[in-house]
């Protein structure tokens, strides 16, 4: 499977793991099965071995699919939609419970009739311990990248999709030219936009000069990035149907206690008004979002508030080793 993929191949992809699954799955010797999506065709290995194997099964939703991939236009036929809504419906009802990552995501499996007793919201968590270190680290990245030195740090890394709307970051990036030069922005990672983005930047003339791109770094390398970082971005499409997304990206930032730039509604744009962890800046206003980011990076009062907060917000209602007690909870409750 790759971002790369079309979405026909993508399926095809889903179909073709659910099968190995399967085989794989009957020859191991098992007390529950456990079964995280996207995509929604991982039920289908998660339920089929539940009855073969005569244990309980836990379904964990990440997106509300078949949601999202109608609103972008990905199931686009009467035929496939039909499909994926049935197979939600049966996915659910072979469901013993299902963990939602957000309470938008709780929300649409209650709507979809499954009892609301067994539903959890269990969001995605942040690796506090993972990302304690020290500045020393963060200055020697500055350091390797000379483009970088001292200048403010805008970030964003994860995947280069369609819905991830990273061109956004590119118009920001072009528009903060005039206001502050002064100011970075670096994308980090891959997909099928990467090639989009990196000409737009190209073309604009703003690429290697306050707007670069870098290759994928190993995920335990991610820490000294964020703590390089002076405002960490999730970015969406403007569709209401990602307002839900419990993105891992943001909690990162959580974790490396600093402020958060996002423009999408929900649950996260309560969280970060609530607790003043970041800005959330208008999907469809260019200018009005790069001025709402240079004022913030600006004011180093507020950037060093925000970013306590975010450390704060971090520990308290997201870091892993707690929320792993409710995740196995969920387990116990349906295996005693």
């Amino acid at each position: 499977y790759s971002n790369n993929l079309p979405y026909i191949k993508r399926i095809l992809s889903f179909v073709k793991y659910a099968f190995y699954a399967i085989v794989k799955g009957r020859k191991i010797k098992v007390d529950l099965v456990f079964a995280t999506s996207t995509p929604l065709t991982i039920a289908i290995p998660g339920v089929i071995l539940s009855k073969i194997k005569k244990v309980p099964f836990v379904f964990e939703i990440r997106d509300l699919w078949p949601q999202m991939p109608i609103a972008i236009g990905a199931l686009k036929s009467p035929i496939s939609k039909w499909l994926a809504r049935r197979l939600e419906t049966w996915a659910y009802n072979y469901s013993d419970r299902i963990i939602g990552l957000s309470p938008g995501i709780c929300d649409g499996i209650i709507q979809s009739g499954y009892p609301k007793e067994r539903v959890i919201n269990i969001p995605n968590s942040c690796d506090n311990e993972i990302f304690q270190l020290n500045s020393n680290q963060a200055n020697d990245f500055r350091q390797q990248h000379t483009w970088l030195g001292t200048n403010p740090l805008v970030i964003y890394t994860g995947s280069l999709g369609y819905v991830n709307q990273v061109n956004y970051l590119v118009n920001i990036a072009s528009h903060m030219v005039s206001i502050n030069p002064k100011i970075c922005f670096l994308v980090m990672g891959d997909g099928s936009e990467k090639n989009m983005i990196l000409e737009k930047a190209k073309a604009i003339g703003i690429l290697n000069k306050n707007f670069f791109m870098l290759s994928r770094l190993p995920k335990k390398e991610m820490p000294v990035l964020y703590h390089a970082a002076t405002i960490c971005t999730s970015l969406f499409l403007p569709l209401k149907e990602m307002w839900s997304n419990s993105a891992n990206k943001f909690f990162d930032a959580l974790a490396a206690g600093k402020p958060i730039m996002i423009n999408y509604k929900g649950w996260q744009a309560k969280l970060i008004e609530e607790y003043n962890v970041g800005i959330v800046v208008p999907s469809d206003n260019i200018t009005l979002a790069a001025k709402e980011l240079e004022a913030l990076i600006t004011d180093k009062k507020r950037l060093f508030s925000y970013g306590k907060a975010a450390k704060e917000l971090g520990i308290k209602l997201f870091d892993r080793e707690k929320l792993y007690k409710s995740f196995e909870n969920v387990f116990l409750s349906v295996s005693n």
